[in-house]
């Protein structure tokens, strides 16, 4: 019996989970799923989550269970891809004869001196149940300093105002506008609400450093009672380490059908994979359904295609509080009620089928 092991249970390895598991694992297959918690975490629900609007109860998914599956779970220190083993901090090492490296992300502090020391995340459910507490147990009209202002950023800055309307917040954005990738229109609607909502927005920002409860802006101090980093991801540390090649963002570059360089049985999804769009995942997903079919033409001893089909995304859908949202669907921006409703509607419909 092989063992094909994914490393992460977060959106590419559950999709590989729902596909294998229904019917299309050979006989002489088994998966193990390693990953640090017993359930599956609804990332993109994080801020909600350190805001204090939602309970981490409502963005946990539990992992399927089947008789072909087994779960591991620890902390994982290093991958030994000549000895195909895992190994960890807190129990022996596993074997595998297949690989999906599903780690994700952490937070990329850009070199800024304090930014990991004196700052909040929201990268992972511990650290955002960690800047939950410390957000909902500050005083009255407390200032908190958000670093950051993309998806993430917007997202936590605008939950949180509804969850205390009585706090300073300040976001701080590099760009001239808020989410300036997006269309004009998008973006200055989301600024436009900040502004309605009390919400500081600080433009053409530059953190240069992070003190304890202070941050500064060209080096000049701004204090704040609480000091979150959205500015940036980078790929897990684990990843990060592997000797193989990777693109100027540290992402693992990979072969035409997703797996690395020179090593069939070793795959990378998500967030640590380079790949032609920003991660997300939608992106995750649509890679790990490809990653699938990649897998059983190799179990079947069928010739792989020269090149796989470009990604589908259906575009990105964002919240502004429980009232308003703000997305871009088939390069189509949308704003208002709507898509809040549709971000709500998906992430009910995920939650139902994976639960």
């Amino acid at each position: 019996m092989k063992n094909l092991v994914l490393l992460g249970g977060g959106y590419g390895n559950m999709r590989i989970l729902q596909k294998l598991l229904s019917n299309q694992l050979p006989d002489h297959m088994k998966i193990t799923l390693v990953d640090k918690n017993p359930y599956h975490c609804l990332k993109t629900e994080y801020y909600a989550l350190a805001a204090g609007t939602i309970s981490d109860h409502h963005i946990r998914v539990t992992f399927p269970e089947h008789p072909k599956l087994d779960h591991v779970y620890g902390e994982i220190s290093s991958i030994d891809l000549n000895q195909k083993q895992i190994l960890f901090t807190d129990r022996d090492s596993l074997d595998y004869d297949e690989l999906v490296i599903g780690l994700g992300c952490e937070d990329k502090y850009h070199n800024v001196p304090g930014a990991e020391e004196y700052t909040y995340s929201i990268q992972t459910i511990d650290q955002s149940r960690k800047a939950s507490q410390s957000l909902n147990n500050l005083h009255a009209d407390a200032t908190v300093a958000i670093v950051g202002a993309g998806l993430s950023g917007v997202e936590l800055a605008s939950e949180l105002r509804e969850s205390r309307s009585d706090l300073r917040i300040i976001l701080f954005d590099r760009g001239k506008l808020i989410l300036s990738s997006f269309p004009e229109r998008l973006s200055k609607y989301v600024q436009s609400w900040f502004e309605d909502h009390g919400v500081e927005i600080v433009n053409h920002a530059d953190i240069t450093k992070v003190e304890d409860s202070i941050v500064y802006n060209h080096n000049e101090p701004i204090s704040a009672d609480a000091i979150v980093w959205t500015a940036g991801i980078q790929p897990n540390r684990v990843v990060r380490e592997l000797d193989i090649e990777k693109d100027c963002h540290g992402r693992v570059v990979l072969s035409p059908h997703h797996n690395i360089p020179g090593d069939e049985n070793v795959y990378v999804v998500g967030d640590c994979a380079s790949l032609p769009h920003a991660p997300s995942a939608q992106l995750a997903e649509a890679q790990a359904e490809q990653i699938v079919q990649i897998m059983q033409k190799r179990w079947n001893n069928e010739p792989l295609p020269d090149t796989l089909p470009k990604f589908k995304l259906k575009g990105v859908l964002g919240s502004l509080g429980r009232k308003a949202g703000f997305g871009l669907v088939a390069e189509r921006p949308l704003i208002g009620r709507v898509p809040r409703l549709l971000k709500s509607g998906l992430l009910w419909m995920y939650k139902h089928h994976n639960g």
